[in-house]
């Protein structure tokens, strides 16, 4: 019997639908539960009725193991042990199918232990393409309907399913189809090119785009109650900004905190911009980075991977494609851009990333000014090394605006647009695999067939749900939409299923140990332990699996260890380093601050000495002065002892006329 099937058996949901199963085989608390479960099944089964009951209920085993000649306990242990680390979902289900399989009219037999099974049942419904379409008015819309009959117990069912069906989400119980809720509060004006992001509960909607005007109003709907409410949000104490109206960004959730990163906006900066919003305060603030920022854009696509924002093409305020790969470091704050090898997607905007098992980046679509895509690249974000793989199974056609979030390794596509028409169909991508599948498609021009809009993941009674918002498809949309998809993640529910088959053995394990009298299982074979195991071909399959699993864990946390370790030796040899280096630049600070005293003085006594060189020049100058004063003078005073000396001589002799005078006269 399929799940589906089995839905349609039991009205209840989970967890509910867990807990009337496990009252139901006796884990009610009125009596001994073992008893009453080996009283209905098979030990084999009630052993492992018991494990997964633990398992859903406490977690993974973690109780010491009993003694061996413990039959019973050490029996119980090693099934409850098995289980690993299952989740306590994985647990709940598996613990409802082996009992449906065990005995499937359960739930009429145990309709008078549960209480008001109000939640409608939910119907296998198989996609009927051959259906006969007929419009249903409905708010104005004219949506398709189709009649879709399937089978139960041998007998037809027949339901009339639409491809939109407006019903209250918690009583939906059709998977695989779009459903508009019925919302209340005052809903946001209609918008795409939007943010949107889930945090406890509640779907944030911020900005977007209509009718060519950007907008920044800050919207939330509360998923519990599906009401709309509007924030007003101011600007913080720290770092403060307002919000500014753009379109094409990226809404994060970040923490408590909700991280705006990039945007086309109307004034746009040069580089990106990232804005946090914290939802305890309702105030916005900006992100101090550092490094080098990419250019501003929009359109591009932003993946929290770890600890890090991975930031891939985009459009810039130019209008250029871009397809460039940045990180934003969230821990340190810091940009740093990526020079990828291989051969990069091309230029492009509007597309969609996801990113799996945290090592393996992919981008899907996107358009250029000119065509949209529809291809496959994988960047390695350990190697960092683009690739193109090669896409199995129904590949989407090409489209731009779409939008795309993760369950488990499922990547769902919705939405989107060639430039003619919206994409109608729902697509999930396989990302093990990598192999595509339709979903489901949409009839007319519903909003989940248009551009721009948002999709998120949320959890409903323990199930994963698509919620879309908004759009664009001829006009601009302001509704919500829920899907429930029946594909889950096989990251682990492939190790359960086969650690857990569907026909378990219990293969007895010869002892001398004597049989145990109060087992509460009542062995049927004295000295012999039961223990729950797997078949040779689930065990070899698990057995491989989780050694090749622990393998790689084991090597690639050596490498860590060892690199870590390495980077520490480094670390403190660099620190050694900068320390001494310190050391050595005080020391010459020292002694440059000596030698510039040193020099100053020099300077002082220069300055001294040219001063000096100056008197003395100038002394100088005077004593030659005053030489050749002292000369003259000496020189004067000279010739003026030599005129009287000449002088006294020609009077002695006034009296007698000189010989020539006596010989002319003669």
């Amino acid at each position: 019997m399929s799940m589906g099937m089995a839905r349609a058996s039991s009205g209840l949901q989970y967890p509910e639908r867990f807990y009337a199963a496990a009252s139901y085989v006796g884990f009610d608390g009125s009596t001994s539960p073992t008893k009453t479960l080996t009283s209905k099944f098979a030990k084999s089964t009630s052993l492992l009725l018991y494990s997964l009951y633990q398992q859903a209920s406490v977690g993974p085993c973690n109780v010491p193991e009993p003694s061996t000649w413990k039959m019973v306990e050490h029996g119980k242990w090693a099934s409850w042990n098995q289980l690993g680390t299952m989740s306590s979902t994985e647990a709940m289900r598996l613990f409802v199918k082996i009992l449906e399989e065990e005995d499937p009219g359960w739930y009429s037999r145990a309709s008078n232990s549960v209480v008001e099974p109000v939640i409608e049942p939910v119907i296998d419904v198989q996609m009927n393409h051959n259906s006969k379409v007929e419009p249903v008015i409905e708010n104005g819309n004219s949506y398709p309907e189709t009649k879709t009959i399937s089978t139960q117990n041998g007998s037809e069912v027949g339901t009339e399913d639409k491809d939109i069906v407006v019903e209250g989400f918690s009583s939906v119980g059709v998977y695989d189809q779009w459903i508009a809720p019925p919302v209340s509060g005052q809903c946001p004006k209609a918008r795409y090119e939007h943010g949107a992001a889930v945090v406890q509960d509640k779907l944030y909607i911020y900005g977007g785009n209509h009718n060519g005007r950007y907008l920044n109003d800050l919207h939330v709907l509360d998923l519990r109650s599906w009401t709309w409410s509007k924030i007003e949000a101011k600007a913080g104490d720290e770092s403060p900004t307002t919000s500014i109206p753009c379109a094409g960004h990226s809404l994060i959730p970040w923490g408590n905190k909700l991280l705006s990163v990039a945007g086309h906006s109307k004034d746009p900066s040069e580089s990106i911009q990232v804005k946090v919003l914290d939802l305890q305060t309702a105030t916005w603030s900006t992100l101090k980075t550092f490094g080098k920022a990419p250019a501003s854009r929009g359109g591009q696509s932003v993946t929290l991977v770890g600890g890090t924002l991975v930031i891939f093409g985009g459009q810039d305020a130019k209008r250029t494609l871009l397809n460039d790969l940045h990180i934003l470091d969230l821990e340190t704050m810091t940009w740093d851009e990526i020079d990828a090898v291989g051969v990069p997607p091309s230029p492009r905007s509007d597309h969609t990333a996801a990113v799996h098992v945290e090592r393996y980046l992919l981008i899907f679509g996107g358009g250029s000014h000119a065509t949209c895509f529809n291809d496959l690249h994988v960047l390695d974000l350990q190697t960092m090394e683009w690739s193109h793989p090669t896409q199995l199974g129904e590949i989407p056609t090409p489209r731009a605006g779409h939008a795309g979030v993760t369950v488990g390794e499922n990547w769902f596509i919705v939405g989107g647009g060639d430039n003619k028409s919206g994409v109608s169909e729902t697509a999930v991508l396989n990302m093990s695999t990598l192999a595509w599948s339709v979903v489901t498609s949409v009839q007319g021009r519903v909003p989940v067939a248009s551009e721009g809009l948002s999709l998120v993941v949320s959890s409903n009674n323990g199930e994963d749900v698509l919620i879309s918002f908004g759009g664009y498809n001829g006009r601009y949309n302001n509704e919500v939409y829920v899907l429930k998809p029946s594909h889950k993640s096989t990251l682990q529910s492939t190790i359960i299923e086969n650690s857990v088959p569907d026909s378990v053995s219990a293969i007895p394990n010869a002892t001398n140990a004597t049989r145990d009298a109060e087992s509460e299982f009542e062995v049927g074979h004295e000295g012999k332990n039961w223990e729950v195991v797997l078949d040779s071909k689930s065990k070899g399959d698990v057995i491989s699996v989780l050694k090749a699993e622990k393998e790689e864990l084991e090597s690639s946390l050596g490498k860590e260890k060892q690199h870590a370790l390495q980077l520490k030796q480094e670390l403190a040899e660099a620190e050694s380093r900068n320390t001494d280096l310190y050391k050595e630049l005080q020391s010459v600070r020292g002694q440059l601050a000596s030698e510039q005293s040193r020099c100053f003085k020099l300077e002082v006594e220069v300055a001294e000495l040219g001063q000096k060189l100056q008197t003395i020049g100038t002394l100088q100058k005077e004593l030659e002065l005053l030489q050749r004063q002292k000369a003259a003078s000496e020189q004067a005073a000279l010739n003026a002892k030599q005129r009287e000396s000449s002088g006294g001589v020609w009077g002695w002799l006034a009296g007698t006329p000189p010989p020539d005078q006596r010989a002319d006269d003669a």
